[in-house]
């Protein structure tokens, strides 16, 4: 439920800021431990995890953008 308000808030913030993104729903764990994370929801923009265990309003991650 939670993955699904995240994906919710990052479409809202990629909207918003008019760059040209693919947003993608990693949902296999082996993918997703990939990158370090234990707990999710998680965010991951160009490679790097910028939160995890939480979901990220869209001002944070409209932030993280640009």
């Amino acid at each position: 439920m939670k993955c699904g308000r995240q994906y919710a808030e990052a479409e809202k913030a990629i909207a918003e800021a008019g760059v040209p993104a693919e947003l993608v729903k990693v949902e296999r764990i082996d993918q997703i431990m990939t990158y370090g994370v234990m707990v999710t929801p998680a965010l991951v923009i160009d490679g790097e995890v910028k939160c995890s265990g939480k979901v990220a309003k869209a001002s944070e991650i409209l932030a993280w953008l640009k």
